[in-house]
């Protein structure tokens, strides 16, 4: 049921409990509406066209698509729309890569619940939400200070789009014939973007890649919201 005049909301979390507490207080608000939940990235980008929400709230590691590649896809299809990140990592790599794929709000896990119904609220209206903490390390910093290359690449290179979905799915421990089916792409360019992100990265295992995708936050979030 869309109610005329609230905000239209779609959470993307994967952990069931955080989504769902979260989901209940914000439909307690006068003002926020959840349309619709999305337990992974991709079924988030799904959403986000079907629904058509003004705001999107995002973690960043998610199954199948991780929240920074999600939030690319859904801003390519709808720019008016506005997603405020909320997730684990916080340093300035994760901060930079998610102000890149064009996310206005950047909000910890560690946060009161309050301040996501205040960070929606100022973001719908065009404005940016960073946490407290963020938002002074911004501030203090030259705004060109930050790594552009975010966090999915090194020595100068930066991974696509495709890399980074086939990277995630190395490390959820897909095979090439089921991450080409997941992606519906064939096997053979499946291994193309495997030969080519592992060059890019310097890393020429799976076990090495795996590592590497849990360090940068694409397939482990483990610190939950708390709901205040």
């Amino acid at each position: 049921m869309n109610i005329p005049n609230h905000i239209k909301v779609l959470l993307a979390e994967d952990h069931m409990v955080v989504r769902e507490g979260l989901c209940s207080l914000l439909n307690a608000e006068g003002d926020i509406e959840v349309v619709g939940q999305a337990q992974d990235g991709r079924q988030a980008v799904k959403l986000a066209r079907q629904l058509l929400p003004a705001v999107i709230v995002m973690d960043i590691a998610m199954p199948r698509l991780n929240g920074l590649e999600a939030t690319r896809q859904i801003l390519k299809a709808r720019p008016a729309a506005k997603v405020l990140i909320l997730s684990a990592h916080s340093d300035e790599a994760y901060v930079q890569s998610a102000v890149d794929a064009g996310a206005v709000g950047f909000l910890v896990k560690q946060t009161s619940a309050r301040d996501v119904c205040r960070a929606i609220r100022e973001i719908q209206k065009g404005k940016t939400f960073f946490s407290p903490t963020i938002a002074r390390r911004l501030e203090s910093l030259h705004p060109r200070s930050l790594d552009r290359k975010g966090m999915f690449g090194k020595k100068g290179h930066q991974l696509t789009s495709r890399e980074v979905e086939v990277l995630q799915l190395i490390a959820e421990g897909k095979a090439n014939k089921e991450t080409a089916s997941e992606l519906g792409i064939s096997t053979k360019t499946v291994e193309k973007h495997r030969q080519a992100l592992m060059g890019k990265l310097d890393i020429h295992d799976i076990a090495s890649l795996t590592r590497y995708a849990i360090a940068v936050g694409i397939v482990e979030s483990s610190v939950q919201l708390t709901i205040v």
